[in-house]
């Protein structure tokens, strides 16, 4: 009996041996259905065309094992599994947060990640544990297969040297057609659909999740990597002639706006005022003005309403970059990029940056944002747009411990500190960070009654911006204190949503049901408010605007032109408000108020849909498609200043 039991694990491994790559299409196929079932996105759901194309991917990256012997191929293909398994999850959570897939360009901000910390681990779900599962037996298998598993000692005189090649040769072949058969399963149908429903897809994409509803997940990372070494190796570093000539019209165009906006009154009308602005983390519209408990939860933001400018239908424009989008919005006014961070891949370009523009009028312009200077290369960034000074975590007293620095009580009143030793008129830029996901504060700072929702990531949300809310009120008394507040021209505007998925608590919170339009303007709206020296034309403003317009709208009141800069935003406080005034978004959707024009995710513009803005009602798409072009061609425009760096390219050209 003994010598039964001891080939028993030899016969198994023979048998896995034999159904190995099977067995890992079947185990990959079904985790990328879980991944698609787990994201679901409208009109994505994964159909027959995706299952030829996930089983093609899995044969064009797994063919090379079958040239391996037994025990080489069973390893490889669990490591096959690890790996792919790592990538799949990673760009579930990574979609959980930022509703995207993972990119070249953001990998070459991996250094980041684990300052993200607590904030990852809040995007893991216990339903996740289904991915990794099949691990329980794949390492110890790994293990057995690499170090108890010993190859059986063959006599000599079975040694063949002709079934040795026969075994490579039908190795090599079995290979051959499992890489066609991959080649076939992906290729066909993306060609199919690029020359079809996906026309222009892969030239003009908005969104990863378009590409990925092409290729599939795994198909997508073999795309992005194609993608970024086309573009950053074999394409040519100067745009085209015809298409630099486009984007240059198309600013100038867009500054001729600008242009003809000086002749209302409130342009220059407060020439040589300081300018205070505060970008908030994640901080939401919907907060504004609202209870819970009897308690105000922005009770200081809602009395400087009173006697300040509110706009209630301002827009983040943000992407992959989320932070440092907000900031080149409201900086630079140039759309992000779809994919990773131009503070990342771009800070070498040159930018027509508000603290350049303003350093050119005499002003002084610091930027204030207590975390380590390297985070999203703010180091580099920030001297390119010619700021004086970043006043970054090493130059803070770390005297209020919180969250991910320094609290923004802190915060603030050391960066008036620094305001008040600072020449004038003077530019600061603030940059909070308490309020930052997963927005878990001490109890000691949880001040408001929420209720059943202690505890909860919603609360804490709110516990978190009734906080800032707090420091934001100490300040502007500080302000005062310090006689800065009467010529001063104050703003502050949030930066991206709160990533908060689940819909329950909103509707909890705000007393009502949620439409989806409802929802979709509570993602994008933020406060966005203009105290001016004088406390003038107070009140709230229905026009719509976004980040890319608060540049504009601060140089417009300073009285310095922006009709030679290469900006998309236009002002937003002038006598009347601008005719026809659209936000775009990076995935191409944009608003006028009236209407909100939603491209289809798989880029078939007769899915697209032309709905209210305030109902969510569903309109003649006719009534968006004109406006969808225009989104589209400014996206296009932005994205070909920033790829080929071309305000350098247009300043040598003005110069004699």
């Amino acid at each position: 009996m003994a010598g039964p039991l001891q080939n028993a694990p030899r016969g198994v491994f023979k048998r896995l041996s034999s159904i190995e790559l099977p067995l890992f299409f079947v185990v990959m196929l079904i985790k990328l259905y879980m991944f698609d079932r787990y994201v679901n996105v409208p009109y994505m759901k994964m159909g027959v065309d995706d299952f030829i194309i996930a089983i093609g991917t899995l044969a064009l990256v797994s063919f090379w094992t079958i040239w391996l012997p037994k025990r080489g191929r069973i390893i490889a293909l669990i490591l096959l599994d690890l790996i792919l398994t790592f990538v799949i999850y990673a760009d579930l959570v990574y979609y959980r947060y930022f509703q995207d897939l993972i990119t070249v360009p953001v990998l070459t901000q991996a250094g980041q990640v684990g300052s993200l910390g607590e904030s990852i681990g809040s995007l893991m779900k216990p339903v996740d544990i289904w991915f990794f599962v099949d691990w329980l037996i794949l390492i110890p298998l790994a293990f057995y297969v690499l170090f108890r598993f010993k190859k059986p000692v063959r006599s000599t005189l079975s040694f063949v040297p002709r079934n040795r090649w026969r075994k490579v040769i039908t190795r090599l072949s079995l290979s051959l057609i499992v890489f066609a058969a991959g080649i076939a399963l992906v290729f066909v149908p993306v060609n199919i659909a690029k020359k079809t429903w996906a026309s222009g897809l892969f030239v003009g994409n908005w969104w990863n999740m378009s590409l990925y509803n092409v290729t599939g997940v795994l198909g997508f990372h073999g795309y992005d990597v194609y993608r970024y070494a086309n573009q950053h190796w074999f394409q040519s570093g100067e745009a085209p002639a015809e298409e630099a000539a486009a984007a240059k019209n198309w600013f100038e165009e867009r500054g001729s706006v600008r242009k003809q906006l000086e002749s209302d009154k409130l342009f220059g009308k407060y020439k040589g005022s300081n300018v205070i602005l505060i970008q908030l983390e994640a901080f939401q519209n919907f907060v504004i003005g609202q209870k819970i408990n009897g308690q105000e939860v922005t009770p200081n933001m809602n009395k400087l309403i009173g006697e300040s400018v509110y706009f209630n239908r301002f827009y983040h424009q943000t992407s992959q970059g989320r932070t440092s989008d907000a900031d080149l919005a409201a900086n630079i006014s140039l759309q992000p990029l779809q994919s990773g961070s131009v503070f990342i891949t771009n800070a070498h370009n040159q930018f027509d940056s508000l603290p350049a523009t303003l350093k050119d009028e005499g002003y002084a312009a610091a930027v204030f944002h207590a975390y380590e200077g390297g985070f999203w290369n703010r180091n580099n960034m920030y001297a390119n747009m010619q700021y004086d000074y970043f006043y970054n975590k090493k130059d803070f007293q770390m005297d209020e411990p919180l969250g991910w620095s320094l609290g923004d009580e802190s915060f603030f009143q050391q960066s008036v500190d620094a305001m008040t030793k600072e020449k004038q008129p003077f530019y600061s830029f603030l940059i909070s960070l308490s309020s930052h996901h997963p927005y878990s504060l001490p109890a000691s700072y949880q001040k408001l009654n929420v209720g059943d929702m202690q505890g909860t990531i919603f609360g804490d949300y709110l516990q978190s911006v009734h906080y800032v809310d707090s420091a934001l009120g100490l300040m502007i008394e500080r302000l005062k204190k310090e006689g800065l507040w009467d010529n001063s021209i104050f703003l502050f505007y949030g930066d991206h949503d709160n990533s908060i998925n689940d819909w329950e608590p909103f509707e909890k919170f705000l007393g009502k049901p949620l439409t989806d339009m409802d929802r979709q303007q509570i993602l994008k709206q933020i406060p966005f408010v203009v105290h001016l020296p004088d406390s003038a034309n107070a009140g709230i403003r229905k026009e719509v605007g976004g980040q890319l317009d608060i540049a504009p709208t601060i140089l417009h009141l300073l009285g310095i032109s922006t009709a030679d800069k290469y900006m998309i935003g236009t002002p937003l406080i002038i006598e009347k408000p601008l005719e026809g005034k659209k936000v775009v978004f990076r995935n191409g959707s944009y608003t006028d108020g009236s209407v909100w024009y939603k491209p289809s995710p798989d880029g078939i513009e007769a899915n697209s849909q032309c709905l209210s803005a305030d109902t969510g009602e569903k309109l003649d798409l006719n009534a968006c498609t004109g406006g969808g072009e225009e989104a589209r061609t400014e996206i296009n425009m932005s994205d070909l200043v920033i790829k080929y760096d071309l305000i350098r390219e247009f300043r040598k050209q003005q110069k004699p």
